[in-house]
């Protein structure tokens, strides 16, 4: 009897895909949390070993050096800088508002925009609806607090003893495929790191680009709005967008020429990010499609709302690496060997 049993490969298969189908069935938002925490362990294992790699310590101090190194720049970022964010996002949440009535009125000058806005009905958020809707954000709020600490954790622990996870993962498949297994995994993470050493390297240059651009227009709070577009650069195509609202909104007063002229900054930052900056950053890129992106992130977003949304591009990239080398590389690509097995192919 032959030692390799593909019936054996075939059902450890399976029942990795059923029990994935079924938790994604059951708790989607679960599996977004762990593979969210997944990233930050991907980041801090790969600042940790870099560190460790080039000042001659073990894995786990250069770990511990790359977390307090970022504390530290999280730290002096705040003392620099938490007075004029502070002051600047209150001045913004104040004259949002008043954006928003200016531009209330300029829609009320035309008959379809009266219609437009009683359709609205703004009412409804002082009514009980409202306040049920506001019970509900202070609810999600909530919740997104202790799925970020829960994320950290998760991060935390997956970067210091990933061998102990990727054993466990890798014990559930057939023996027989467990070496190509850990090559898969070994892959898909990579693809993870270069992505999001990439990712996060392009939002700077993006929140730098934008405040800038928006200084030099004499857009108020420049700054605050250069931070939320480096933030929101997070989410391809979408983010940017979202990005840009606020600024449109605070540049109204000004005139249609500066409205232009701001949306032309956003413009000018999303080409620069999108053919340019990341291409120069991340070299050997994960190569994926617009078309592409964008149907994860609507999937995904509307399925799972915001962290969905969030995640759609690195779950993205990690299921063309699972594609590529699973179903392409080991099933497809092997079709001739296959049937060269089964006695169908003559010489």
């Amino acid at each position: 009897m032959s030692s390799v049993n593909p019936s054996r490969r075939s059902v450890s298969l399976v029942v990795i895909l059923v029990t994935l189908l079924f938790l994604l069935i059951i708790a989607p938002d679960v599996l977004l949390v762990v593979f969210a925490g997944l990233l930050i362990a991907v980041l801090l294992d790969g600042g940790g070993t870099f560190i460790a790699r080039h000042v001659g310590l073990a894995r786990g101090w250069g770990i511990g050096i790359f977390i307090l190194l970022m504390i530290g720049v999280l730290a002096a970022a705040v003392m620099a800088f938490a007075p004029a964010a502070v002051s600047q996002f209150n001045q913004l949440t104040e004259e949002i508002p008043s954006a928003i009535e200016e531009l209330r009125g300029r829609i009320e000058e035309f008959a379809w925009g009266e219609r437009l806005l009683e359709s609205a009905n703004p009412a409804g958020l002082v009514s009980g609806e409202g306040g049920k809707a506001a019970a509900t954000a202070v609810t999600s709020t909530f919740g997104a607090l202790g799925n970020f600490i829960i994320i950290l954790f998760i991060g935390l622990y997956g970067a210091l003893d990933p061998d102990c996870y990727r054993r466990g993962l890798i014990a559930l498949l057939a023996p027989s495929i467990r070496k190509r297994g850990n090559q898969v995994l070994g892959k898909a993470g990579l693809t993870v790191q270069k992505w999001l050493i990439a990712q996060l390297m392009a939002m700077s240059v993006v929140g730098l680009l934008t405040s800038f651009g928006l200084w030099l227009l004499g857009i108020p709070l420049a700054f605050i709005l250069g931070l939320i577009a480096a933030l929101l650069a997070f989410i391809p195509n979408i983010g940017p967008v979202l990005a840009a609202v606020p600024a449109i909104l605070l540049a109204l007063p000004e005139g249609g020429t500066t409205v232009l002229l701001v949306i032309l900054v956003y413009l000018s930052v999303q080409t620069l990010e999108s053919y340019f900056i990341t291409p120069l950053i991340q070299q050997e890129r994960v190569s994926l499609s617009p078309v592409l992106i964008i149907s994860m992130q609507l999937l995904l977003g509307v399925l799972f709302g915001l962290l969905g949304l969030a995640l759609a591009t690195p779950l993205a990239a990690v299921g063309m690496t699972l594609v590529r080398e699973v179903y392409v590389g080991d099933y497809l690509e092997r079709e001739d060997e296959t049937i060269v097995g089964a006695g169908q192919l003559r010489p």
